[in-house]
């Protein structure tokens, strides 16, 4: 079967309610439609992967004081293991470049390890922990907190 044709693009107000529909069902603590449009407005990275014209995932980076920080990759759970997940990565890594940050940074959990093994494949390694991060139905979960540095292409 051929690759359906895919693309990333700017998130726009217009992709909310599809990316919060996707957030809903990967995650049992979602972030809102609220805090989107908020990432929106604060002027964020926000990008979309398109599938057949379908939102199938986004990527939100904040870019402050010499960093970056990866604030929600995720990818709709039918579409995984597809190899959209490292694309809309790659596009984060890309703009960090281009915006000459040093570094990149993001948090995940350390029982989600098809994320972690993405994110040791393109560099990134563990620098810190922060205890009870996460919210579960079973408590709290710690995150891990990764880092990448960004060889300057100068």
């Amino acid at each position: 079967m051929a690759e359906s044709p895919t693309s990333v693009r700017n998130m726009t107000h217009d992709d909310l309610t599809m990316v919060s529909d996707i957030e809903r069902r990967s995650y049992e603590f979602p972030w809102s439609h609220g805090v989107f449009r908020d990432c929106l407005l604060a002027g964020y990275k926000c990008i979309v992967l398109l599938r057949e014209d379908q939102v199938a995932g986004y990527g939100i980076l904040s870019i402050a004081a010499g960093e970056a920080h990866i604030l929600n990759l995720c990818v709709e759970p039918e579409f995984r293991s597809m190899g959209y997940g490292e694309r809309l990565l790659d596009t984060l890594l890309s703009q960090a470049r281009a915006s000459t940050v040093q570094e990149v940074l993001l948090e995940v959990r350390p029982s989600n390890r098809t994320a972690l093994a993405l994110y040791r494949k393109k560099g990134f390694y563990q620098v810190a922990n922060r205890p009870a991060y996460y919210q579960s139905h079973e408590g709290r979960e710690d995150a891990a907190v990764l880092s990448k540095k960004l060889v300057s292409s100068a």
